[in-house]
């Protein structure tokens, strides 16, 4: 059973820690879809939930809209050249923001503003397609979907609740009929491409089949939380493919999978966003 609580936060323009957004926007903690492989369910550490509870609850930022308003109101107009990213620890267009539309009050304050700098969008929900009519007023955006694999079973296995594969497709399509600008987030980069580049090449051939201009990529994260999480569900599977996911941090995984990519990259006249295939060490700090 899905845990939803509301909160007030203090803040919501927070300085990113990511290699290609300057602040970062999160409406929610803690996301309803219940990834496997998700890093962000070290989030759990702030409001109280153990990391193996991650997808069974959600905190609501009741206030995220007003704060959001004033902290931006506080910025200058050289500051307003930021780029702006929703969301990098939970998912803007899960079920509940049908409820609370946290995140389209903050679009409608950026569209209002008319914010000079970038706003990027990245989501799993075909929700985001509500909110077309304001993404239209917002000078500078762009909108991505989280698209690991075609396989609908595979991505319902490791994407316990999120949308299916075959819906994102969709709304990218939709999306880039709309005129908007958008981009995938290949992420993780799944293990098994490495031995089937067949379903790898199938991948990036759908992202241009529906409009898709550019890429970000990373290679899968094996914290030894998220290493945990991805084995306990894949507890049932066969030796092999465990072993798969176990050796998947290894330099030589990530190279043949890199080169891979290139490869697909230039084939499919996609652009590499950051012109590499991100990773991080599993041995960082959370």
């Amino acid at each position: 059973m899905m845990n939803i609580k509301e909160i007030e936060t203090k803040t919501m323009l927070v300085p990113s820690k990511l290699p290609d957004a300057q602040y970062v926007v999160n409406p929610y903690t803690g996301c309803e879809f219940g990834c496997a492989y998700c890093y962000a369910s070290f989030m759990g550490r702030f409001v109280n939930e153990p990391v193996n509870n991650w997808g069974n609850y959600v905190y609501v930022k009741t206030n995220a809209v007003s704060v959001f308003e004033k902290d931006l109101k506080r910025w200058s107009q050289a500051r307003r050249q930021s780029s702006i990213f929703l969301s990098s620890v939970t998912d803007p267009y899960h079920g509940i923001e049908s409820k609370y539309r946290l995140t389209r009050g903050i679009l409608e304050i950026l569209a209002r503003e008319t914010y000079p700098g970038l706003v990027s969008i990245l989501t799993k929900s075909p929700l985001v397609l509500r909110d077309v009519d304001i993404l239209h007023q917002i000078p500078h955006v762009e909108v991505g979907m989280t698209i690991t694999t075609t396989d609908d079973k595979l991505g319902r296995f490791l994407e316990v609740r999120a949308p299916l594969i075959s819906r994102r497709l969709h709304t990218l399509k939709q999306l880039h009929e709309e005129g908007l600008h958008t981009y995938a987030f290949i992420g993780p980069l799944l293990p098994h491409f490495r031995y089937r580049p067949d379903l790898l090449e199938d991948l990036f051939a759908r992202l241009a089949e529906v409009g898709v201009q550019s890429v970000f990529i990373e290679h899968i994260n094996l914290k030894p939380y998220i290493r945990e999480r991805l084995l306990q569900r894949m507890q049932h599977e066969s030796p092999e493919i465990q072993d798969v996911y176990r050796q998947a941090s290894s330099l030589k995984h990530r190279e043949i999978l890199d080169r891979l990519v290139t490869n697909l990259v230039e084939k499919y006249q996609l652009r590499l966003r950051l012109n590499r295939v991100l990773y991080h060490n599993q041995n960082m700090p959370s």
